[in-house]
């Protein structure tokens, strides 16, 4: 992890400030949380998790990072099975804050409660449960109202997904996004919620609001969003209709045994990669056998190294038509490993002074490297780069110690008792050698030698 971080610092940084700088030179005076600063290394650490629920053959994973920003203000949550519900009911949520954590926190925590409520014992599918979503996230948001700090700016954009035995119904409001893979393509993606669209336009225009540079008054870039309750004043007007409004939209999808997965992730995801290329690279990774868990986590570390600036949170639902494990893939996958490996110690020993990673990585990319990853490509392999590097460093650095102390050794023995007896004629190769031979063999066995 340590690695990986290195390499984004190394071979993002500069160009990172530049595009800081005319964020913030932007957004001065006109974001409601102001400009948000950088970090200067990215926060990698990830803690991912998961589970399966074998009664409807259905597991998840989901994985978060902080990445360059200061602050961590995602938040997500997963239920594999609801209590007060019929079997076979799941329900999953990211929820991506601004202006702090607190809403996304508040979703987080309490919009399954909320759901539960709407939905009853016996939900009605489809229209009823559509119905019971969008009271659920409507009545979330009154009760984070009720809660919030008077004059306290900040909200949160949401994308939920309820899973019933035989239903996908995609709630969301804001940029959060879900995508569905259906027999190896994208079926459905949910479309963002921004102000210039026509919809989002009219309601915003009708509840007196003005758009600016793309943004609600110059602000606010989504149109929906829990919280935001500055935006939620105008006299008159039901929530729905406000400026920035809290009602999801929902679509209600009927389930296909061509059902693959679907991936829920918070627009930092969206920045770096499309939704096709993003299907595209999970397909690939689940035909390697890969934990849904463990692959949120290489998505997002992905997602880092092709630039993403935000906090990223995603969550992978995998259903049971998933692309199930595939040996040649995996030999495929592990000779493209092995060879990456490979490349990186040549390229480490090709000159006196070893390369910087930065210069390995770009070398890397400007050569044509067979069976890359579909989607991520080069990137997706970061973290295998920058170990192989670290590595190679570590190994160095261990011989360099040896050798010195192989030197020093000899030359203590044969200098013994007067400086004059020194030998002047040897080779460094042959007083390496000797001293080799003075060492402890436990010293020298733990040591690779090239």
């Amino acid at each position: 992890m340590e690695a990986l971080a290195r390499l984004l610092e190394r071979l993002l940084w500069p160009s990172r400030k530049e595009e800081e700088a005319e964020e913030e030179e932007e957004e001065e005076g006109r974001s409601p949380d102001g400009p948000q600063s950088l970090l200067d290394a990215p926060r990698c650490a990830q803690r991912p998790h998961g589970g399966v629920a074998a009664s409807c053959a259905l597991s998840f994973g989901a994985s978060s990072v902080q990445g360059w920003r200061a602050h961590m203000e995602d938040a997500h949550c997963a239920w594999l099975a609801l209590p007060g519900v019929p079997p076979g009911w799941s329900f999953f949520a990211v929820l991506d804050g601004h202006g702090g954590a607190r809403a996304a926190l508040f979703g987080a925590r309490h919009l399954p409660g909320h759901v539960l409520d709407a939905l009853g014992p016996a939900p009605h599918e489809p229209e009823g449960v559509c119905k019971a979503l969008r009271h659920a996230f409507l009545s979330a948001d009154a009760r984070l109202h009720a809660l919030w700090p008077r004059g306290e700016l900040g909200g949160s954009t949401a994308v939920a997904l309820l899973i019933s035995p035989c239903f996908l119904y995609l709630t969301h409001c804001g940029d959060s996004r879900a995508v569905l893979s259906r027999a190896g393509a994208v079926a459905f993606s949910t479309e963002d919620h921004r102000p210039l669209h026509p919809r989002e336009r009219e309601r915003i225009h009708d509840a007196g609001g003005t758009i600016l540079r793309r943004r609600l008054e110059g602000s606010l870039a989504v149109s929906r969003a829990l919280g935001d309750f500055a935006y939620k004043e105008a006299p008159g007007r039901p929530p729905e209709l406000q400026l920035v409004s809290a009602e999801p939209e929902v679509t209600a999808l009927a389930r296909q045994a061509e059902d693959e997965f679907m991936l829920l992730a918070s627009d930092g995801v969206w920045d770096a990669m499309s939704g096709t290329a993003l299907a595209g690279l999970v397909a690939s990774r689940l035909c390697l056998d890969l934990a849904p868990e463990l692959l949120c986590a290489q998505l997002l570390d992905t997602c880092l190294c092709k630039g993403s600036l935000d906090n990223m949170t995603c969550i992978l639902v995998c259903f049971p038509g998933a692309p199930r494990p595939c040996e040649e893939a995996i030999r495929k996958e592990l000779a493209l490993d092995a060879a990456l490996g490979h490349r990186v110690a040549e390229l480490c020993t090709s000159t006196q002074e070893p390369p910087s990673l930065n210069t390995v990585f770009r070398t890397l990319a400007s050569e044509d490297i067979p069976d890359l990853p579909p989607g991520g490509g080069l990137y997706c392999k970061a973290t295998v780069i920058a170990e192989a590097y670290s590595e190679f460093c570590q190994a160095s650095a261990e011989r360099w110690v040896v050798r010195t102390l192989c030197s020093i050794i000899f030359l203590l023995e044969t200098c013994n008792p007067a400086p004059s007896h020194c030998p002047t004629s040897l080779s460094e190769g042959e007083i390496e050698a000797r001293g080799r031979r003075a060492l402890p063999d436990t010293l020298i066995n733990s040591h690779s030698w090239s």
